[in-house]
């Protein structure tokens, strides 16, 4: 078997570029989906309920085209054509969604309208998000991969940053922020358009740029018992032969992205009320609060690109995960006493420090985990369950969780914080392959 050959920068850019424009929609989707839910009527303690469709459609399509990418092989390649279907309809869903108001809807088929729109969106970034992770776990060796998934880290938190200052960016230049009661105001339409509109030409620049291989040169870089395997497991036995470091991994990511699932919950109804004072979805300070919640993710964004560039200073890997881990932790526990918009700049930068070690460690300890084992795509769509499943289960108790913590969404920062520490533990328990 031949050692897969190194590759230049630009080579390892153009396999991720593409996720720029997806990040931008997932941003988007990220940032205003409580916040386009309340204005069309829904009540905080429901608002988890919207944000299991998310992460429960990911449960489902990245397994699959995982699955199916493995077995498929076209002239455009292994995976790009699913990269490609993806983005075109995540793109026609983007210009649907926000306007689920605006169709003189009552509030009840508004928000199924908005739930069909939302489910739709879901599945098709899922779709086009899978095959960037999976053409660097087929292209890229060893030794590259974590500079490799490094390179994407960046480029998903430059689409982060992008998509969510639209709104702040598009207020500012005159679009309305405000709109009739159950109405999404332009701001954050106009948002969704602009970042359909980058993501469909971000995802044209890598169909171009990047050429899998044929299935002929896979076979010279990967062992060729692996196509063997890929016709006899199912899931069931590819989750029971799985590493070690698969599930220790994953015990770590359910924590993670618990409490992140809680900041991108609620972060819109803590900072209406601990800093414009208000919980009333329908008056301007509300609005005006959720442009400013796109900023603070972006400046959690921007600190996660700078502690990116701080990771691979560490010598030990474990070490710098839980550190970050920590330090998110910390960053979630002040939200709560800082009541000027400026001052949350401190603890979105400090939560900016998990999300880094969040996209970039857990597939670089999965990834080497699983060499020799196959599947690749299967695997990787799997491991997205730890991503997945802990959102579908905080999503579902979040509503009994704000009622335990004063029905305060404020207060729902700390028990993200608390989440992240626990995951900072769990990170004992991972042994990292060479």
């Amino acid at each position: 078997m031949k050692q897969k050959p190194n590759l230049n920068f630009w080579k390892l850019w153009n396999l991720s570029f593409g996720f720029f424009g997806v990040q931008i929609a997932y941003a988007l989707q990220g940032a205003n989906i409580s916040r386009i839910f309340a204005t069309l009527g829904a009540d905080p303690h429901s608002l988890g309920y919207f944000w299991i469709l998310p992460p429960l459609m990911g449960l489902l399509v990245q397994p699959i085209i995982g699955t199916l990418s493995d077995k498929t092989w076209t002239r455009f390649g292994r995976r790009i054509p699913y990269l490609f279907v993806g983005a075109a309809f995540a793109v026609a869903v983007m210009c649907l969604l926000p306007n689920a108001g605006s169709f003189g809807l009552t509030i009840g088929g508004a928000m199924i309208f908005g739930l069909i729109a939302l489910m739709l969106l879901d599945t098709s970034i899922n779709m086009a998000m899978q095959p960037f992770k999976m053409l660097v776990g087929d292209m890229v060796n060893e030794k590259q991969k974590a500079r490799a998934y490094s390179i994407q880290s960046f480029l998903c938190n430059a689409g982060n940053v992008v998509g969510f200052v639209f709104p702040y960016v598009f207020a500012w230049i005159g679009l309305k922020n405000q709109a009739p009661k159950g109405v999404v105001p332009d701001t954050v339409i106009w948002s969704f358009y602009v970042g359909a509109a980058i993501l469909i030409l971000c995802v044209v620049y890598t169909v171009l740029k990047v050429k899998e291989w044929t299935p002929a040169e896979y076979a010279e870089y990967n062992e060729a018992k692996e196509e063997v395997k890929e016709e006899k497991a199912d899931w069931l036995t590819l989750l029971k032969n799985a590493p070690a470091t698969f599930w220790k991994v994953g015990l770590v990511q359910f924590f993670c992205w618990a409490g992140f699932l809680y900041m991108w919950n609620y972060t819109p109804g803590a900072i209406s009320e601990t800093v414009w004072n208000t919980t009333d979805t329908s008056t301007h300070a509300y609005q005006e609060a959720g442009n400013w919640v796109g900023i603070l993710f972006a400046v959690q964004a921007m600190g996660s690109v700078a502690w990116a560039l701080v990771l691979p200073r560490f010598r030990n890997t474990k070490v710098a995960y839980a550190i970050s881990l920590v330090i998110a932790g910390i960053g979630f526990s002040m939200v709560p006493f800082i009541h000027d918009q400026y001052l949350l700049f401190v603890p979105f930068l400090l939560i900016g420090a998990g999300w880094a070690a969040m996209l970039a460690m857990p597939f670089t300890f999965v990834t080497n985990a699983l060499q020799g084992y196959g599947h690749m795509g299967a695997y990787l769509g799997l491991f997205n369950g730890t991503i997945c499943v802990p959102q579908i289960i905080a999503a579902t108790v979040s509503g009994y969780v704000l009622t335990l913590v004063g029905s305060h969404q404020s207060n729902m920062m700390f028990v993200a914080g608390i989440f992240l520490c626990l995951g900072a533990l769990c990170v004992s328990f991972i042994r990292a392959e060479k």
